[in-house]
């Protein structure tokens, strides 16, 4: 009798590996990455440089995503943990009826879907649906499929065993275990048992780059007299000094371009060019050429920069000395010609308008302008977010009305600026932490939160470790741990 259980045993396995095989090539990795194609068009972060936040998250949720797939071609995968990812997903129409999501002005709307799938195929399938794409492309790439409910709801087997089987054979029933792993929440404490010596190895690796990343940024700083080098998006700390490098060499090569740098910020980003911020913007993507062009017009910058500073003075003075600002963290990444465009429109139809606000009844509040929006609003900071076409008496009823709670928020901003810098100190002290920081993305009441909790927690895992506040979990390519500020214990 056991001897023709073992010889059943033996024949469903090989039936069962048989499957394995045949599934694994019904969807390639190529096949995978093609039939994804409508996904990474409308997620890539190339399409979200007028919104950093926006960008930065779809970049990490690649990033995640990425591994993911990595992990399902490796031969003897079998983690089940389920992978939240969050993508914001740009739409050729908004108003459609069938996409419940909500849209922002932007044109783009937040996605959250879990995935928790074992195979290629169940996972393209996953990821579209998710994102309200469709799915008919697939058929093209000659994928022998189920139904995306069938694909969702049950694991790929010729044979559904009977619960006894697994009883008897001792054999886990993949079923069950993807049932488990759906119903556990990731922990703070389980996850980071789980990667801390990753991110140990990761960070040990970095050190040398990073003490040289130190360096070259005191060095370049101090030789051009420079406020300050920032990146505008999360390159590691290898790309970070091979920018460094560049601009050091082109300080060799021509030290006289670099004369009108003096007091100001120089920020690596995705293209050359001033900012609306008055800092000095170099493409990552650009070769010493065109970097020595903007050095050379940088006289005709600081001219156009004044004139810019005159347009928001006049504009703060017809709306009654409410002051115009430019937030880097809040706002999309503009040139100086551009928001001189967005201020100069801005200006002439206020002029025109000729809005009895009374002189210096507004002075203390705040305001920034947006291009991409059709109605005013206050922020939970205190300032008033103005659309360029927005109607005069439209604005003025609006101000008006939310003046006082404008005032009450700006003085609460202040008093959560400093809540939150004395947790984060207070923090970094507690753990031991090299270093404490937070995602653009994330706000301060998020950051003061976290941290609130973080001081609750014993966590030796995080001495000498980079830990960013976030909205997922990940260990970066640097070692710093990305955890969510709203992580469970």
């Amino acid at each position: 009798m056991f001897c023709c259980l073992r010889a059943v045993r033996r024949l469903c396995l090989e039936k069962i590996l048989l499957q394995c095989i045949l599934q694994s090539r019904t969807l390639s990795g190529a096949d995978a990455i093609n039939a994804l194609r409508p996904f990474y068009f409308a997620v890539h972060p190339d399409f979200f440089g007028q919104h950093p936040k926006e960008r930065e998250v779809n970049e990490n949720s690649l990033k995640r995503l990425n591994g993911y797939l990595e992990n399902l071609q490796k031969p003897g995968f079998r983690s089940f943990k389920p992978t939240q990812l969050t993508f914001y997903v740009r739409e050729r129409e908004p108003n459609s009826s069938n996409v419940q999501e909500s849209f922002s002005a932007s044109g783009f709307r937040a996605v959250s879907f879990t995935l928790h799938t074992r195979d290629l195929l169940s996972t393209v399938l996953d990821i579209l649906n998710s994102c309200s794409l469709s799915t008919e492309h697939i058929q093209s790439l000659n994928v022998n499929s189920q139904t995306h409910k069938e694909a969702k709801s049950t694991v790929n087997r010729p044979i559904k065993w009977d619960k006894t089987y697994y009883s008897f054979t001792g054999f886990k029933d993949p079923e069950e275990e993807l049932e488990q792993a759906q119903r556990v929440e990731t922990t703070l404490i389980s996850w980071l048992d789980d990667n801390e010596a990753s991110a140990v190895k990761k960070l040990k690796k970095s050190l040398p780059l990073r003490k040289e990343l130190e360096r070259l940024k005191f060095e370049l700083s101090h030789q051009l007299e420079l406020s300050d080098i920032r990146w505008q998006r999360s390159w590691g700390i290898a790309h970070r000094c091979s920018q460094l490098h560049s601009l050091g060499r082109l300080v060799q090569q021509r030290p006289e371009v670099l004369k009108n740098v003096k007091g100001r910020t120089v920020v690596f980003t995705d293209r050359s060019g001033m900012s609306a911020a008055g800092h000095i913007m170099l493409g990552t993507m650009d070769v010493h050429h065109h970097w020595t062009k903007i050095f050379e017009r940088l006289p005709n910058y600081y001219k156009l920069q004044k004139r810019l500073l005159f347009l928001e003075d006049r504009i703060s003075q017809i709306l009654g000395g409410i002051q115009v600002i430019y937030i880097e963290e809040l706002q999309p990444l503009l040139t100086l010609e551009e928001y001189y465009e967005t201020l100069d429109s801005f200006y002439n139809k206020l002029r025109d308008s000729r809005l009895p606000f009374h002189p210096r009844s507004l002075r203390g509040l705040q305001m920034i302008l947006e291009s991409d929006r059709y109605a005013p609003s206050l922020h939970e900071f205190g300032h008033f977010t103005i659309p360029t076409v927005c109607d005069p008496a439209t604005l003025q009823w609006f101000i008006f009305a939310k003046a006082q709670e404008a005032r009450e928020n700006l003085k609460r901003k202040e008093e959560m600026m400093i809540t939150e810098k004395e947790l984060i100190d207070t923090s970094t002290e507690k753990f031991s932490l090299d270093r404490l920081y937070k995602e653009p993305s994330v706000s301060s009441a998020q950051m003061i939160d976290c941290c609130k909790r973080l001081l609750e927690e014993s966590l030796p895992y995080l001495q000498g470790m980079h830990l960013c506040i976030s909205h997922f979990y990940s260990v970066l390519q640097d070692g710093d741990l990305c955890i969510p500020w709203n992580w469970k214990n």
